[in-house]
C-alpha cells in the first residue's frame, strides 16, 4: 500500500501522555514539540492519553501547561473530549465524541467548552463528530505502551504515517535484554549483563543471585522495559541486591542487571534517518558528567534543572574516540532496523574501548534533553529538527517497507 500524501497542508497529530510511569515526561516533551511545529506548514492537533488510557483532545490553550509549574509535573486530566482514530479508504480520520449539538475544531475549542461538552456527553447519547484526516502522527510516548511498538502497530493497522521507529525496532529498543542480544549478535560491543525474568525470580531466587554474582560491582539494576532512569538502583559491593531487584520490579517484572563501568566517560550520540533514501547520519558526541548524590544520570538529573549535572556538547574527547562513537551509533541504529531518530548511549573506558549501553528510539525533547542539544551543535535548531522528523515520516510509505 503506497497511498500518496495529499498536496494540502499536512495535519499532524501529536500524541502524548500514556499509561506508563513516564506519563509526565511525555507531557513535557509534547509541550516543547507543540511549541516548535511551524503552523504555517502544518495543521496540528494535540491528542493526549490519560492515565486511565482514554484518548482525548487537548485544546490549544492548555498546551502551555505541559511544563513543570510550581515544581509539579504535568498530566492529562480526565475532563476532556474523547478522541477516536478512524480507518478510512484514504488513510486516517480523527473524530470526537460529544453530546447533542455541534463540536468545534479541537485547535479552536476552549477548556470551558470542552468541559461543558464532556458533561453533556455524560448526560446524553454520545454523538460522533469528524474533524478531518490525520496525515502523520508524532507519538511522544515514553516507556511501555507507546515506545515499545504497541502504538506503532496501531498506526500500521490504521494506515497512519508516523514519526520514528517501526514495530520491531521499537520493541527491541524498549526491551534492554533483547536489545543487547541483537546488538551483540550484530557484532556490536556491549557490556556484561544478567536478565532476571519474573518466572525465574519466582521459582529460584538463589539461582538468579548466583548468576549475578559473576558480574563485577558496581551493578546497575534496571527495569528491562523502562526509561527516564525510573526504577534504577546502583548497587555497590555488599549492598542489598534483592531490594534493588524488588524496586525495579515495581516498574517492570522483567529486570536487567548490568555490570557498571568504573571511571568511564558516559557519551551520547544522536542519529537521524536520511531524507530521500540517503544514509542515516550521526550528531556531534555529547558527554554527561553527573554530580548528584546517586552518582548516575537518574530521573532528577535528567528532568529537574536544579540538580547538578553537566551536559557537554560537543564532548571533550579525542577526535578518534568521537568518530568511533558516531560510527557505532549509526551501526546500532541500523542493527535494530531503526527509522527516523534515535539516541545511542555509550561508555568509553580508561583504555579507550567503546561499549554500546543502549539505544533510545524516542529520546526526550525537553529543554534539558540531550538529543536536541546535540543536533543544535550540528547547526540544526529545534524547529528544524522537528520539521526534519515530520518530513521523514511523510516521505515514508505506509504498509510493509
Amino acid at each position: 500500500m503506497t497511498d500518496s500524501v495529499p498536496a494540502r497542508r499536512p495535519r499532524v497529530a501529536v500524541v502524548f501522555g500514556g499509561t506508563s510511569s513516564e506519563h509526565a515526561i511525555s507531557c513535557l516533551t509534547a509541550g516543547s514539540v507543540l511549541a516548535a511545529i511551524d503552523r504555517d506548514r502544518y495543521d496540528v492537533v494535540a491528542i493526549g492519553i490519560t492515565h486511565s488510557g482514554r484518548w482525548v483532545v487537548v485544546p490549544t490553550e492548555l498546551h502551555d501547561r505541559l511544563a513543570i509549574i510550581g515544581g509539579s509535573l504535568p498530566e492529562i486530566g480526565e475532563d476532556l473530549l474523547d478522541a477516536i482514530w478512524l480507518r478510512t479508504s484514504a488513510g486516517t480520520d480523527l473524530a470526537i465524541t460529544a453530546g447533542k449539538g455541534p463540536v468545534q475544531d479541537p485547535s479552536q475549542s476552549t477548556s470551558a467548552q470542552s468541559t461543558s461538552a464532556q458533561s453533556t456527553s455524560a448526560q446524553s447519547t454520545s454523538a460522533l463528530s469528524r474533524h478531518g484526516s490525520i496525515d502523520v502522527a508524532f507519538a511522544l510516548l515514553h516507556g511501555p505502551f507507546g515506545e515499545d511498538g504497541t502504538i506503532q502497530g496501531m498506526f500500521e493497522m490504521m494506515g497512519t504515517r508516523y514519526v520514528g521507529a517501526g514495530v520491531l525496532a521499537s520493541a527491541v529498543g524498549m526491551d534492554k535484554i533483547y536489545m543487547k542480544l541483537v546488538l551483540a549478535a550484530s557484532g556490536l560491543p556491549v557490556g556484561p549483563f544478567v536478565p532476571v525474568l519474573p518466572r525465574d525470580w519466582a521459582r529460584d531466587r538463589a539461582a538468579c543471585l548466583e548468576a549475578v554474582a559473576a558480574l563485577h560491582h558496581p551493578l546497575y539494576v534496571k527495569p528491562a522495559r523502562g526509561g527516564s532512569s525510573l526504577g534504577i538502583t546502583r548497587v555497590a559491593e555488599g549492598e542489598d541486591l534483592v531490594a534493588a531487584i524488588e524496586h525495579a520490579r515495581q516498574f517492570d517484572p522483567k529486570v536487567i542487571i548490568e555490570e557498571g563501568f568504573v571511571d568511564a566517560h558516559e557519551l551520547e550520540c544522536g542519529v537521524l534517518g536520511g531524507l530521500d533514501g540517503s544514509d542515516a547520519e550521526a550528531s556531534p558526541v555529547a558527554e554527561i558528567r553527573v554530580h548528584t548524590d546517586s552518582g548516575f544520570y537518574d530521573f532528577e538529573a535528567k528532568y529537574l534543572p536544579e540538580e547538578q549535572v553537566d551536559l557537554d556538547v560537543p564532548a571533550d574527547v579525542d577526535a578518534d574516540v568521537a568518530d568511533e562513537v558516531r560510527r557505532l551509533a549509526v551501526r546500532t541504529f541500523e542493527a535494530i532496523g531503526c527509522e527516523g531518530l534515535a539516541r545511542v548511549d555509550m561508555f568509553v573506558t580508561r583504555d579507550r574501548k567503546v561499549y554500546v549501553n543502549e539505544i533510545n528510539t524516542m529520546p526526550g525533547f525537553t529543554a534539558h534533553s540531550m538529543f536536541p542539544r546535540m543536533w543544535a551543535a550540528a547547526g540544526m535548531d529545534y524547529p528544524e529538527l522537528v520539521d526534519r522528523l515530520l518530513r521523514l515520516a511523510l516521505e515514508r510509505p505506509v504498509g510493509l517497507r
